[in-house]
């Protein structure tokens, strides 16, 4: 018994560590590629990554460069806001996700937040959802530490300074747990997508028949509420609600 868990355990090993060459080797390939000005094969190479199953920073915005460099705006955007989602406050993502949002054809007008809103909506995306979730078992541990000082401790000023430390850090963790809350509801139920053909006419309805709606380009960002058939149900920034063919946008 002992030698078939062995055995086991050796094979699971060396799958993970042939698995984990093979992934080095792609992005390595990948990464040759772009510095060799080979654009479309590093897309090739990190799109591999990408169908396997496998998330990255580094993994999304470089298939964002290559998609840039190979003048594709909008499949551009898209990883830079996936590499974006997963590292929020990423100079670099947020630089050239701005040059390629520039590049844009369509302006959609928002009407601008009141500034608390604004604030909030920085605090919530200040890290990622992995971020918020490190951050509260610390804060979680913190608390722990906190209560075991005021209980075993005998020295007064001691308990004083670990009673208020400790309702310090309750607050922050029960902030920490609502924002992390609403950061999961929002990966379970807001899903937002990037428009990846050149020029697209939503319809009024799910129906290639229907009535235009609207034509927007590709790069732009716009909110996915409803799904029916091959057909997507959008929301833009200005409120206006279409549906596109599926094969037309991508989610973030």
């Amino acid at each position: 018994m002992k030698s078939f868990f062995k055995i086991l355990i050796f094979s699971v090993l060396f799958v993970n560590l042939t698995l984990a060459s093979q992934v080095d080797d792609l992005m390595k390939q990948g990464n040759d590629a772009y510095k060799n000005g080979n654009y479309r094969s590093a897309i090739t190479d990190y799109g591999k990554l990408v169908h396997q199953g496998y998330e990255g920073v580094s993994l999304f915005y470089n298939l964002g460069n290559a998609y840039y460099k190979e003048a594709k705006i909008g499949y551009a955007i898209l990883y830079y806001e996936k590499a974006l989602k997963l590292s929020p406050n990423d100079d670099d993502i947020q630089h050239n996700l701005a040059i390629a949002n520039a590049k844009t054809v369509d302006k959609i007008d928002t009407l601008p937040e009141f500034f608390i809103f604004q604030i909030w909506e920085s605090l919530l995306s200040f890290f990622s959802v992995t971020g918020w979730t490190y951050l509260t078992y610390f804060l979680f541990i913190l608390i722990l530490v906190s209560a075991g000082i005021y209980f075993f401790t005998k020295n007064p000023g001691v308990q004083r300074y670990s009673f208020f430390s400790g309702l310090a850090l309750l607050c922050a963790f029960i902030l920490s747990v609502v924002i992390l809350s609403i950061n999961v509801n929002r990966n379970l139920n807001v899903k937002n997508g990037i428009i990846i053909t050149q020029a697209v006419s939503a319809k009024l309805s799910p129906d290639s028949k229907s009535n235009d709606a609207f034509v927007i380009h590709e790069g732009l960002k716009v909110r996915m509420e409803d799904k029916v058939d091959n057909w997507v149900k959008i929301r833009l920034n200005d409120g206006k609600i279409g549906w596109l063919p599926e094969n037309d946008i991508a989610q973030i």
